[in-house]
């Protein structure tokens, strides 16, 4: 909705091959850098934090599926 609505991501991205990729491989990271650039044109301090929690949630979201595939398999 955020993509169709608002030019938000693409301020925060020169490409659009980013913001599509990052869609589909990590978007809470994307979503989270794209806010956070927002707010100030670029990306500084505590805002790498909050960018940096959206990674770890996508990471969990990997690391939560892969285990789901390897506990129904046995």
């Amino acid at each position: 909705m955020l993509l169709l609505f608002t030019d938000l991501l693409s301020r925060a991205f020169e490409s659009w091959i980013v913001p599509f990729l990052g869609f589909f491989l990590l978007p809470w990271t994307t979503l989270a850098y794209a806010v956070m650039w927002s707010s100030s044109d670029g990306v500084a301090g505590f805002e790498w934090f909050i960018v940096i929690l959206a990674f770890l949630i996508d990471l969990s979201a990997f690391a939560g599926g892969r285990r789901r595939r390897v506990e129904t398999r046995y």
